[in-house]
Formats: C-alpha cells, structure tokens, sequence
C-alpha cells in the first residue's frame, strides 16, 4: 500500500509549520473563564450599540457604513422577531432580471426578478435565459402539489406496541388535526402517515401553510399533535421527538424528492431553433448533446435529481425576498429534461421542495419586502404564484448554463464578468 502523493504533500505542509509538541499545547482544552452571549430577541439602537462597544470594539466609519449604518439603527425594533443578539445587517448586492414572462396557473405576466448575491455572471446568465423564454413566449407553470411536513418520531417497547400504536393513531385521526389545527389559523393538517421501523415510529404530518412556506407553523402544529398523544395514547411510550430527522427538513432526501416538501412545481418552455441561435449562440443539437453527458455525470455522481445549479437562483432570490436561505438545501433537487419537439427545444424543470412564503418569516423586512415588492408578489395570495416564478427562474438558469457549456462559452462569460472585472 502506498501513501496518495497529495496526503504526503499535506503532512510535508503540516510538518514545515508545526511541531507535535507545539501543536499538543495548542490544542489541549482550556478552562479560562469566559462570559457567554445569552440570547436577546428586543432590539433597539441602544443594544446595537452596545454589542459593539463592550464585545466588538467600537464600530469605525466602515463598519457604520456596512453593518451598523443609520437607517438600521433607527429602525432596528422591527428586526426583533427574526433575530437575537442583533447588531446589524450585511448588505448584499441585488440584482434584477426581466421581465420573465410566466403563463402559469398561479403566475401570471411580466416579473422582474430581485436576486442577491455575490457571484458575478449570476444575474447575467439568469437574464439570458429569461431573455431568451420571454421571446419564446414565456414559461408555463403549475403547482402540482402541496404540503410541509414535520416527523416526530415515538419510541415504544417492541414492534407488537409500535403497531398497537399505529393503530391507536389511525382511529384518532380527527381528534389529532383537531389538536394541531388549533394552533394556527392558515395550516391544515393533510394526512398522517406512520413508517414503523421496529420499536420507532415515526408520524410523517402533512400540512398546506397557505401563503407562508410553514416552517415554524407546522413545528407548533405537530407539538401539539404529539402533546395529544402523548397525554391519550392507551399505549405506552417511553419517549418522543418532535423531529425524528426524517422529513428532509434542510437537507436532500429521497423522500423530498419523490414525494416533496413545500411545494412541488412544474416549469417549462420551448424555445425555437431561431432563438436558440440568436440569444443563446447555439444550436437546440449542440444543447441536447451536452444535456446528455450531464445527465450521464448527475447520475454517476448519485445526484438527488438531476440538474445544473438550482442552488445559485434559489439563494440569490430566497435572500433577496427574505425566504428561509437554509432550504436551498432541500430546494435544490429535482429534474431538468430537455427534448426535440416539433416546435423546437422542450425544456422543463420538475422541482419538488420548493419552500417560499409571500407572508411570514423574513419576507416583512425592510429590504426584503421592497424584494417583493419589485416582483409585485408581497402579502397574501400571493405563496403559489411565488413558487412558480422560483421554478420558472430556476428554467432559466438552466437554459443559460447549458447552452453556455455547449457553446464553449462558460468561462470566457467567467472570466469577462468575474476574475477579470
């Protein structure tokens, strides 16, 4: 057996800057007295300052200017329900692209579409593609289900109580939606379905959230439900978990993507060989070529899906309309197809976990609800209509990239709007 050259490489790295003896103190645990930040949600211009002057140092001109500028300090009360410990906000570029034209069943015209981020080329390769599916006529859209879920998870003494138990659950049904219902007055519980493994069951809880993306309200919904039956339950149980880590919540699972998490949404357009030519400087044959090595390495590689970069439009709209970031995770699995058809290139994206709110969490901030305010999608009745316009960007950046990568194009587009900026 032989030592990789690259694992060689980094001992030779380590040992040119450390010593075992040197390295051995250095990471031995160290009792020294410390005073922990405890968490505190009431923000005001007094506690930003404050956090500065006694644990950051006083704040320059330059951080005044980046975290702590004056329009935040005047209105730093409305942050208190998104944050603890507040002391200021980071500004992130944004972006716009449009108009992306939506035909769908909940969206409906023209949108332009706010997109925070760092990378340069991201609002320009989701422009092209929004370019090129606004001259085809537009994407069509539809959301083809929806529903958040929360898992707990009952541990019992044996498989005999873990059906005994499951039974139980089955014939309380109403008594259990009742009891999580009552908790809100937008989220309805859908289906209880249990997944027994041995002496653990867990209760997969299906909710519609209304215009929210549900997070938190399905948490509360479920603890009530659990609190249910653990006080009624005629079988005993020794002990439950308000997330038995089965949902897939904020990660990619197999579960999300078969049977999804949020809502799952349908994007598509055909895009005609003259477009192709003239916005994306390729061909619809050249497009499809390479679609077909991707699809190749998405599943040799054991990708969830199969799909380009979802994650890049997902975070820079979900930042830019104060969306929960942390879902990317989940968000960006699903399927892009691409096909010949009579009128030309089929392209289409299936994503199943698309998890946006129009209401709720961070979409009332100050800059995020201008985010949504561009779109023309804030407030109430507006949650389906956002997750298709999420699906439809997401069908541009697909758009783009491949013709991008087809046409040779990728990094000269890099290099021009990046690295040689």
């Amino acid at each position: 057996m032989t030592i990789p050259t690259h694992v060689q490489a980094m001992l030779a790295r380590m040992r040119a800057r450390f010593t075992p003896e040197k390295l051995r103190a250095q990471m031995e645990a160290r009792n020294a007295p410390f005073r922990t930040l405890r968490p505190v949600r009431a923000a005001s211009e007094k506690s930003v300052l404050g956090y500065w002057d006694r644990l950051i140092g006083p704040a320059t001109k330059a951080d005044q200017d980046l975290i702590a500028d004056p329009a935040t300090l005047q209105t730093a009360e409305v942050y208190s329900g998104n944050i603890e410990n507040f002391i200021g906000t980071v500004k992130v570029p944004v972006g716009v692209i449009g108009p992306l034209r939506v035909n769908g069943v909940n969206a409906a015209g023209d949108y332009h579409v706010p997109l925070a981020t760092t990378e340069a080329a991201l609002v320009a390769s989701y422009g092209r593609g929004a370019y090129a599916a606004t001259k085809a006529g537009g994407i069509g859209t539809a959301v083809l289900y929806e529903g958040v879920i929360r898992t707990p998870a009952f541990v019992l003494e044996n498989i005999l109580n873990a059906g005994l138990f499951v039974e139980w659950v089955a014939t309380h049904v109403e008594q259990l939606r009742a009891a999580a219902e009552g908790t809100t007055r937008h989220g309805k519980l859908t289906s209880i379905e249990p997944v027994i493994d041995n002496d653990v069951v867990f209760l997969i809880c299906r909710y519609t959230t209304g215009d929210a993306s549900g997070q938190n309200m399905v948490t509360i919904a479920t603890h009530a439900l659990c609190e249910a039956i653990a006080r009624d339950c005629t079988v005993p149980i020794f002990k439950w978990y308000i997330e038995g880590n089965f949902s897939g919540d904020k990660k990619a699972s197999a579960l999300g993507l078969m049977t999804g998490r949020g809502r799952k949404v349908s994007a598509s357009v055909i895009l005609s060989d003259a477009v192709i030519a003239k916005v994306l400087g390729t061909t619809a044959d050249e497009m499809l070529a390479y679609g077909r090595i991707a699809d190749l390495g998405a599943k040799l590689s054991g990708q969830m899906g199969a799909q380009a970069h979802y994650a890049n439009g997902l975070a820079a709209l979900y930042i830019a309309t104060g969306q929960d970031a942390a879902c990317v995770a989940e968000s960006a699995v699903g399927f892009t197809r691409m096909e010949r058809r009579d009128g030309g290139l089929f392209c289409s994206v299936t994503m199943p976990n698309i998890l946006v709110g129009s209401v709720g969490g961070g979409t009332g901030l100050p800059s995020q609800s201008a985010g949504l305010n561009v779109l023309g999608l804030k407030g109430t009745g507006n949650g389906a209509a956002l997750a298709e316009v999420t699906a439809a960007l997401c069908l541009c950046g697909e758009i783009s990239i491949v013709a991008a990568i087809a046409a040779g194009d990728f990094t000269r587009a890099h290099e021009n709007l990046a690295r040689l900026r």
